[in-house]
């Protein structure tokens, strides 16, 4: 559960399910996907607490690239809440490119970066976990190569989180109520739908 107090900056970081559309020169231009859609939700729901906001989402970026970026788009950004997904890539880039990552690899990737947070921040985070829906049928093998990743962020959570958002689980929990595709035509981008329910999880996990 996060704690809320007046003026906090919230940067939400990660890949292209992040991304978005975010304008890299006006940093107000939040994109259209849940980082916009979660900080419209919490400047309606408290307009009193005067919060800022960053979307430093990147496509395509797997955890060495967020390492490789955290002092410029993190720690120099003194967020005082984290937001962060990441993992897909790591996955889809063993299947489209024959570049895995090994779980132990991300593991230590995202240790590296969550440790630095705390140690040089102090800031909230929350953990959002990578997630894929089984469309189209390929989607399916990914599965031996994301789970381990998954709990590896899982594992991490308990070490670095203040909230740990389960979208994985979430979202195959949505898929027995509308098909897969309804959430994510691809099986990793949300839809417009997709999105909102990470927003609504988002503001459910962290309490507000």
């Amino acid at each position: 559960m996060l704690k809320i107090k007046n003026g906090q900056k919230i940067l939400f970081i990660g890949d292209s399910i992040t991304d978005c559309g975010r304008s890299r020169e006006n940093p107000g231009v939040l994109g259209n996907g849940y980082a916009m859609m979660t900080a419209a939700r919490l400047m309606v729901k408290y307009p009193e607490q005067n919060f800022s906001f960053l979307n430093f989402g990147l496509s395509g970026n797997r955890v060495k690239d967020l390492k490789a970026r955290w002092t410029e788009d993190c720690i120099r950004q003194k967020p005082d809440i984290l937001s962060i997904l990441i993992g897909i890539n790591d996955t889809w880039r063993h299947y489209d490119s024959n570049e895995p990552t090994e779980a132990s690899v991300f593991a230590d990737g995202l240790r590296h970066i969550l440790k630095r947070t705390k140690e040089e921040l102090g800031c909230q985070i929350i953990i959002l976990e990578p997630f894929v829906l089984p469309v189209p049928a390929d989607r399916k093998k990914w599965r031996e190569d994301l789970d381990p990743k998954i709990n590896a962020s899982r594992e991490l959570a308990l070490e670095y989180a203040d909230t740990y958002l389960p979208l994985d689980g979430i979202f195959a929990a949505a898929s027995c109520r509308q098909k897969p595709a309804y959430w994510a035509a691809d099986g990793v981008h949300p839809t417009i739908a997709g999105h909102m329910l990470i927003t609504e999880k988002w503001m459910e996990c962290a309490g507000l």
